[in-house]
């Protein structure tokens, strides 16, 4: 079992090293077609932190903490009800509980 769970870690890992050296060869490449570098070329997602806000972009569009928190409180506001979600709720809550029951008497 540790041998098994040993060579899924490594696979995984090399397959993670495999998929960010495929960015970033796609990302020379894409530089190479256009055959000039362009200051307007953007990465699709940037990071800025400043001492106390914390930006970024995101396909072009910038994102502000302070975009995150109005979103969210907008969200805390409409308060919209899911239909599929208290589905899914009730349905978990159902199977824990009748599992629940079934390993009580089980054990018993």
């Amino acid at each position: 079992m540790k041998m098994f769970m040993f060579k899924s870690v490594c696979l995984a890992a090399i397959m993670l090293i495999c998929v960010l050296t495929g960015m970033q060869l796609a990302n020379g490449g894409i530089h190479k077609m256009k055959g000039y570098d362009d200051p307007n070329f953007q990465n699709a997602v940037s990071i800025n932190e400043t001492d106390k806000n914390l930006t970024g972009t995101f396909l072009g569009n910038d994102i502000s903490s302070h975009d995150l928190e109005a979103k969210k409180k907008k969200l805390e506001e409409i308060s919209a009800y899911n239909f599929f979600s208290s589905m899914g709720k009730k349905m978990s809550e159902g199977i824990s509980s009748a599992s629940e029951k079934m390993v009580h008497l089980i054990a018993k």
